[in-house]
């Protein structure tokens, strides 16, 4: 893993208007996640977890300060060329799947391909591997219906690796799986980190699941509260 960061955060805040009043998930953030890194956010419910996930996914902006991926300043960046970037540079898992119903697993893998420029045969390889990846082969042609919850996170997952983006976001990735689904999908997930060596960002409820990350960041009220390597790092501090 370098050292050098992907993702640096420069004094974010972010503010929005609700229910009559100012809320500010993050203030004054400051934090940088090296290339490479697997990372998991923890910390309770308003804390800032998905809102700092999606200001690095660049589905939303900060109101205040930087969000720097890659040398890119995310947040300057236009809807044209922020879809453009994020499909090139960012994969999603999501908690819900979000497999769409009537395509099978290879199909749903394969959605992030159609938006480049990228001969069949090619398409068709990077789908291949990523299958291979998640043990799901055997799966490609089950529509989404056909699958178990786990099974549908792991084309999720597919669907995140299959472009080779750098970085990897997952919000929440074992919150609708029972426990036995759950730990097959984290084993996957740094199985995966290991292997393609992408940044991986999680955001969890569960202690169990971060434990499978290098690094927990603890975040209450939008700030960070702590920082903490785990045994996947080489210890606990």
């Amino acid at each position: 893993m370098s050292t050098d960061p992907i993702i640096q955060i420069d004094t974010v805040t972010k503010t929005f208007f609700s229910k009559g009043e100012d809320v500010t998930p993050l203030s004054d953030l400051d934090l940088e996640i090296a290339q490479g890194e697997f990372v998991a956010l923890m910390g309770p419910s308003g804390s800032g977890k998905t809102t700092l996930l999606h200001l690095l996914a660049g589905i939303d902006k900060p109101t205040a300060g930087r969000v720097v991926i890659a040398g890119t300043e995310v947040s300057k960046l236009g809807s044209r060329a922020l879809a453009r970037w994020r499909n090139r540079h960012v994969g999603f898992v999501f908690q819900q799947y979000n497999l769409v119903p009537v395509l099978t697993a290879r199909e749903n893998i394969e959605l992030p391909l159609l938006l480049m420029r990228m001969p069949s045969a090619d398409r068709d390889r990077k789908v291949q591997v990523a299958l291979d990846a998640v043990g799901l082969t055997d799966r490609a042609e089950h529509l989404p219906r056909q699958l178990s919850g786990g099974q549908q996170q792991r084309v999720a997952v597919a669907r995140a690796i299959v472009a080779g983006p750098e970085l990897i976001l997952a919000d929440e990735p074992t919150g609708n799986l029972d426990e036995k689904a759950a730990q097959s999908v984290l084993g996957l997930l740094k199985a995966l980190h290991e292997r393609f060596h992408q940044t991986l960002v999680m955001v969890t409820h569960d202690p169990r699941a971060a434990e499978v990350a290098e690094r927990v960041i603890h975040l209450d009220k939008g700030r960070i509260t702590d920082l903490e390597e785990t045994m996947a790092h080489g210890g606990v501090e």
